[in-house]
């Protein structure tokens, strides 16, 4: 992997690849800083990716990118979802070197990704022609400063609290709506009786009196009947629920929806 701040280029033209749409972004040079995020009311981003698919999860400002000499640097200004490198998540509003073929990555799954490469026919000092970059540097995507993570990605703590509440919350439902009981035998109970008659009184053997009970639990534990009603309604919610609970908690999405999303729907 090369490293743009000991590599010798003219005329450095590099630029974003956003993967799921291969649609390339420039990176101006002579920028010392490039916005990256979604248009508001007071900045424009220098990179918009509002037209993207799945950035609803891309925040307003998400990250910057500092350019200083052949050097750049990506920072996280504080997004809601975090930036990623190379699977890395990083710290907010501390800055990282980018190396080509970098994999950054708009929150936390890998729906809104991009390249850090060079632009197709750049031209290095020796006159050569780069007609596919991309062969020269992707072989390699780990940095000294960034580990490769293979983990599951990471979810914030609303997202599992909430999750972890529907659990529990589904597992109440059908606790509530769940009635279980046991049919008995008269007889069964009957001898039961008849053994606690005999051992209280002293004229009889005890040991009838022991005999008598027994039987009448066998009875009762060979004929009773065990059964359970619930509510089917009570079914349906709980299930819902856990489904709903163990998405959130697992992947911080439901159906593709996070919080973050929720949010946004409730504030129109």
């Amino acid at each position: 992997m090369q490293n743009l701040s000991t590599s010798q280029t003219t005329g450095l033209s590099l630029e974003l690849l956003h993967v799921q749409t291969n649609t390339s972004f420039d990176l101006p040079p002579n920028l010392p800083v490039i916005r990256i995020g979604k248009p508001n009311d007071q900045i424009e981003p220098d990179i918009n990716v509002l037209a993207l698919p799945n950035t609803d999860i891309v925040s307003r400002l998400h990250a910057e990118i500092q350019v200083e000499g052949n050097t750049y640097y990506i920072i996280d200004v504080g997004s809601s979802n975090g930036t990623f490198v190379n699977g890395i998540k990083l710290e907010s509003k501390k800055r990282y070197p980018l190396n080509l073929g970098d994999k950054i990555n708009l929150g936390q799954q890998e729906n809104v990704t991009f390249i850090f490469q060079y632009k197709q026919n750049f031209v290095s000092t020796s006159g050569s022609r780069l007609t596919h970059p991309a062969t020269v540097f992707q072989t390699k995507t780990i940095q000294p400063q960034i580990v490769e993570n293979k983990k599951q990605p990471q979810v914030d703590r609303p997202s599992k609290l909430v999750g972890l509440a529907l659990m529990v919350l589904g597992i109440l439902i059908i606790s509530l709506n769940t009635r279980i009981g046991f049919f008995i035998h008269i007889p069964g109970v009957l001898l039961c009786v008849a053994g606690v008659i005999v051992l209280s009184q002293r004229q009889f053997n005890r040991n009838i009196g022991w005999v008598l009970i027994g039987l009448g639990a066998a009875i009762i534990l060979f004929t009773g009947n065990l059964f359970a009603s619930v509510n089917i309604f009570a079914i349906l919610a709980s299930s819902a629920l856990l489904y709903a609970g163990y998405q959130l908690f697992n992947t911080g999405k439901v159906l593709n929806y996070g919080l973050h999303s929720v949010r946004r729907l409730l504030k129109r």
